[in-house]
């Protein structure tokens, strides 16, 4: 059966050891969140060699706050489930290399996976688990204090705003869950929404409007950002009336939803959603045999429901599935 590496790689700017891309791979699995770290897992038991290509560990659950809904922890930071998640996977050996994957191409019966750093990978299955960006509000001034002011991670720059005035752009669980992270630091923390309603959890909202702290903005949408060397205010605008006026703020933080890498995917040849997200059966087989996908990259859950739960759950699927293309294709001594 194939065998696996005790390491793990943190890529710098030269390539990889040999060790790791001068080999055949059972499966190379493209994203490090909480379905491509299931995945993994779950290779492993199966025996297959596997190596994990992401941009970061944990994909969006490490930039997540509080999590309260995963099987097992009725509290827990999500970068702190991220390590409990990273220390699974490094149990099992499996090397989790620090890269951007720019495509992967048939090679007759294997797969080409080629990377930003110039490496090169070959597999005989690809599990993409690349989960989705987050969006930008792409206004006047938004990169201009990006690490100014303007953040998109709540857990991670939380403590940078103690005692201070933010905001938190967006209505949906994210957007809650980071305005009640805030809270913790923040002397006041201002919701915006385009809406007059959240779509955020019930439970979320419960919360929300039992905190003194938070104040939501209805029919709200950001316009520009000003401030000096910092960001020190948002022109806003009301949907309804139009009226524009300013909030001076420490702190905003973007959280209005995320998408795919749909160029990546069209790079690849995968069958997409007209929204661009890979099309996958009930086994995680996309259109090209011998490739899978899971977790939010894909067009099967709700997209108002993308859980930590079942991208785990589709990531285990997704190696199921490629163990079992692996043994009728090749048997079990392939290697």
């Amino acid at each position: 059966m194939g065998s696996t590496f005790k390491i793990s790689v943190t890529k710098m700017d030269f390539g990889v050891s040999e060790e790791l891309t001068g080999k055949v791979y059972d499966t190379v699995i493209i994203g490090g969140g909480p379905a491509g770290m299931s995945a993994a897992i779950y290779a492993a038991r199966y025996g297959m060699s596997t190596v994990i290509i992401t941009e970061e560990v944990g994909g969006q659950v490490a930039k997540a706050g509080w999590v309260e809904n995963y099987l097992g922890y009725t509290r827990i930071m999500g970068p702190d489930l991220v390590t409990k998640f990273e220390e699974h996977v490094k149990y099992y050996n499996v090397p989790i290399v620090i890269d951007s994957v720019e495509n992967v191409e048939r090679d007759g019966d294997l797969f080409k996976v080629y990377t930003l750093n110039g490496d090169e990978y070959t597999a005989r299955t690809i599990i993409i688990t690349v989960g989705e960006k987050k969006r930008k509000l792409n206004v006047p001034g938004e990169d201009t204090f990006n690490g100014r002011g303007v953040s998109y991670c709540a857990p991670c720059d939380a403590p940078l705003f103690k005692g201070k005035v933010v905001a938190v752009v967006g209505g949906g669980d994210s957007a809650a869950s980071a305005a009640l992270l805030l809270t913790e630091y923040a002397s006041k923390v201002y919701m915006i929404h385009r809406r007059n309603q959240l779509r955020a959890q019930k439970y979320y909202q419960d919360l929300l409007l039992k905190n003194p702290k938070i104040e939501i903005m209805w029919n709200t949408v950001v316009k520009e950002l000003q401030g000096d060397k910092l960001l020190r205010k948002a022109i806003l605008q009301r949907v309804d009336t139009k009226e524009v006026f300013e909030l001076p703020l420490d702190g905003l933080f973007v959280e209005i939803g995320a998408e795919p890498p749909v160029d990546l995917f069209k790079r690849i040849g995968l069958e997409l959603s007209q929204d661009g997200y890979v099309k996958v059966n009930h086994l995680m087989e996309t259109s090209v045999p011998g490739i899978y996908a899971a977790g939010d990259c894909v067009d099967l859950t709700p997209r108002d429901f993308r859980q930590i739960v079942v991208a785990a759950g589709q990531g285990a699927l997704a190696a199921y599935s490629a163990y079992n293309y692996i043994i009728k294709r090749y048997g079990f001594n392939r290697h």
